[in-house]
């Protein structure tokens, strides 16, 4: 079952990633995962462009309405939770579409990122408190190397937070792995993208959010 490829579909908003994936899933005999940094949210379905309950009827779908909103959900919790639904969708002899959605969380799958410690919230608290300025002076004083944007506070602190864990990946994608990039042209994107936008609001997205 190990020799079921893992197949990734990528590509920008409206270009046509679902649509794609429930067609040859339906064709080959697979299963989506959806690598979607927001459609993990219940109660969050418009505004992400969450697969209908219709697409979900055609093919069964694994990354959505994994926690609530106000909970912590992070790019190596997705891996995690990828990682085992391939295992389990290659046992049942079928084949994972990873689909997507939000970069690093394909990325993190692709090229196998180890990921380092889960956050210390007591200190991310503190480091809140502080300035840009003291932020940065903190860096200079502690030897964290500053991000590009070092007048950021979420970067500053993501630096700091950063320093001295031992985060990688590799250089090349995993085996056994199909990848498929969509480009669309930028008129129809731009078409698709407005006409999507149009129906969000008409759908309810306000009162959604909400």
């Amino acid at each position: 079952m190990e020799t079921k490829p893992l197949v990734v579909i990528v590509g920008p908003t409206a270009s046509g990633k679902t649509a794609l994936a429930i067609k040859l899933a339906l064709e080959f005999g697979g299963e989506i995962i959806c690598a979607d940094s927001r459609t993990v949210y219940k109660g969050l379905d418009i505004g992400t462009a969450k697969p209908s309950r219709e697409d979900q009827s055609l093919v069964q779908h694994w990354g959505l309405d994994l926690v609530e909103p106000n909970e912590r959900f992070t790019a190596a919790d997705f891996k995690q939770y990828a990682t085992q639904k391939i295992k389990e969708i290659r046992s049942r002899g079928r084949i994972p579409f990873l689909v997507g959605g939000t970069g690093l969380y394909v990325d993190g799958i692709v090229f196998d990122f180890q990921f380092g410690t889960k956050i210390d919230e007591k200190f991310r608290a503190e480091l809140e408190k502080m300035t840009v300025e003291e932020l940065q002076k903190y860096c200079n004083e502690h030897n964290v190397q500053l991000p590009e944007n070092n007048k950021n506070q979420r970067y500053l602190i993501r630096s700091i937070e950063q320093n001295g864990i031992n985060n990688s990946r590799k250089n090349e994608p995993i085996n056994n792995l199909i990848i498929v990039g969509i480009t669309t042209d930028k008129k129809i994107l731009r078409s698709r993208i407005e006409e999507r936008a149009d129906n969000l609001f008409s759908s309810g997205v306000i009162e959604e959010a909400k």
